[in-house]
């Protein structure tokens, strides 16, 4: 089998896993820096260009693209879907998923249980939205944010109005800005389940340090292993369904009231192996061989 790995470069960790489990396992893969694939578009006739030549056929193609190229990234997946490749993400599922409104909206339409989250315009409005998420502390998030960048902590009033109105004033790009409770017994502490086809291959809990309320191994949280109970993984697999991805890393945060889905991960780092013992890159490759000559279904969750 011939597979893409469109990423920034073979020196990302997932990609090198990647490669090493396919060839293992006897394909024959390319890593395809996407940020210098091009498209030429004209009637009838629409193709990606890769180093001055046109994008060969591959049976799958597996897209690892980061979040400060997501608009331009899947761009490239979408023209490959136009193409007929086989892409084990589609682009609209990537799109969506990056969106924390977006994803919300849809978590909450199809019944997953989430932080109570409100969105507002207008940092006048800063009683009426803590009376809505029961009063301070509350999160602010940038819809766009990632790796927990975005996100502060207001301990009382005042503070969140200073965060919401210095927010506003820098962020000129239109991006959505979300206030969610504070979950005081989980603060520091979450849980990443690694979703492929269906199914939970890995999970551990992530925890911050010192007193950072966020637990994102890229902010320096340590991970250990940890077991799901039954509700979390079906969560979990619930909320990778929602966003229409058969390959997510799904943030839960314990609760009084049960699992909360944080976030839907479209392309979640493979630190988790370490962490684990687990092989998901493995588990990947196994995705891409049962699936690659399957019928592409059209993506029917309709947001």
């Amino acid at each position: 089998m011939k597979i893409a790995i469109l990423s920034n470069g073979n020196a990302n960790y997932s990609t090198r896993r990647l490669v090493e489990e396919a060839e293992k396992r006897g394909h024959k893969v390319k890593v395809i820096k996407y940020k210098k694939c091009y498209i030429s578009i004209e009637q009838g006739i629409n193709q990606v260009f890769y180093k001055g030549k046109p994008l060969r056929h591959y049976d799958a193609v597996i897209p690892r693209i980061s979040s400060g190229m997501t608009k331009y990234g899947t761009a490239i997946v979408r023209q490959l879907e136009m193409q007929g490749e086989y892409c084990v993400s589609k682009s609209l599922a990537i799109t969506r998923a990056r969106d924390k409104l977006r994803s919300m909206q849809l978590l909450a339409k199809y019944g997953i249980d989430i932080p109570k989250t409100v969105v507002s315009r207008d940092s006048g409005d800063i009683d009426e939205l803590l009376n809505l998420l029961g009063g301070a502390p509350v999160i602010i998030k940038l819809a766009s944010g990632t790796h927990g960048n975005g996100v502060v902590l207001a301990e009382t009033k005042k503070a969140a109005k200073s965060t919401l109105q210095a927010f506003y004033l820098a962020n000129d790009q239109g991006t959505n800005i979300l206030l969610q409770e504070f979950i005081e017994e989980s603060a520091g502490t979450d849980i990443r389940a690694f979703v492929v086809g269906g199914k939970v291959v890995a999970s551990m809990k992530r925890q911050s340090l010192d007193d950072d309320f966020r637990s994102n191994l890229h902010k320096g949280g340590s991970g250990t292993i940890i077991k799901l109970t039954p509700e979390e993984e079906k969560v979990a697999i619930k909320a990778a369904k929602v966003m229409g991805l058969s390959i997510a890393g799904v943030d839960i945060m314990r609760s009084k009231r049960g699992p909360l889905v944080l976030e839907v991960n479209a392309s979640p780092g493979f630190g988790i192996e370490k962490v684990t013992g687990r092989n998901v890159a493995g588990k990947i490759i196994e995705h891409v061989e049962r699936n690659a000559n399957r019928t592409i279904r059209k993506d029917r969750i309709g947001a």
